[in-house]
């Protein structure tokens, strides 16, 4: 399992570039793929659409257990919100003995945080709006959970053309516990060729253009924004003298 991080190739780690050189078959959704063909050149690939994870990871645990060694392309992290777990599960059901590596890239929250300047500087959780493996009312739960202890809310899979409500209902249970000046920030196809980033607040989340190539980063009740970057404080300034 390769991560291969945000989307440039400039934020690939060696690791995976090395993975990546040394597999016989490389196998992963085809957009993905289509942000590395440099890394491709000379390669067997096979490339499939979304929502066929499941017979990705089959495909490729069934090329490994005939001796090949393949690695399987996962944007981000394998092991956030992608199928770092999802290949153990298929590799225990069917290729107990097919070996497992995985090699990790920088997520969508690091990227993005990275981008809107230090958001992530205290504690946060990361919430996924998706629902399609996952009831709403679960992830609504752990929204409410989350906002009540005034986590800095990193929102994956904010939206999509068919599931628009979700971001709606994110913003109003956040609404409950912050002002609707909270900072909250928008990354976009981030370190991409059309990668946008937007600063706007809590209260006005609902009219910011949002997709499911999205990172939502809402702050907690101490964000702030400078400079036109966004600034979580860790509390330094409570402990020691920053300025001169």
């Amino acid at each position: 399992m390769v991560g291969t991080g945000p989307g440039s190739i400039d934020h690939i780690t060696p690791q995976a570039v090395n993975a990546i050189a040394a597999a016989d078959i490389v196998v992963g959704y085809k957009t993905y793929l289509d942000l590395i063909p440099q890394l491709l050149e000379g390669k067997e690939v096979l490339s499939s659409q979304m929502m066929q994870e499941v017979d990705r990871c089959r495909k490729a645990v069934e090329l490994a257990d005939t001796g090949k060694k393949v690695a399987l392309i996962c944007g981000g992290d394998p092991g956030i919100y992608a199928m770092a777990g999802l290949i153990y599960e298929v590799v225990m059901e069917n290729a107990p003995k097919v070996k497992v590596e995985i090699i990790p890239g920088l997520a969508a929250l690091n990227s993005c945080a990275a981008r809107l300047g230090a958001p992530l500087m205290h504690d946060f959780a990361a919430i996924s709006l998706s629902d399609l493996l996952t009831p709403m009312a679960l992830i609504e739960k752990r929204l409410d959970a989350a906002a009540m202890a005034d986590f800095v809310l990193v929102i994956y899979n904010p939206k999509s053309k068919k599931r628009t409500s979700q971001l709606l209902k994110a913003q109003e249970i956040a609404l409950k516990y912050r002002k609707a000046d909270t900072p909250v920030g928008i990354v976009t196809a981030a370190t991409r060729e059309n990668e946008t980033i937007v600063l706007t607040t809590l209260g006005e989340l609902d009219k910011a253009e949002v997709g499911m190539q999205s990172t939502v980063i809402i702050g907690n009740s101490t964000t702030f924004t400078w400079q036109g970057v966004m600034i979580t404080p860790r509390g330094y300034h409570n402990k020691y003298k920053i300025g001169e």
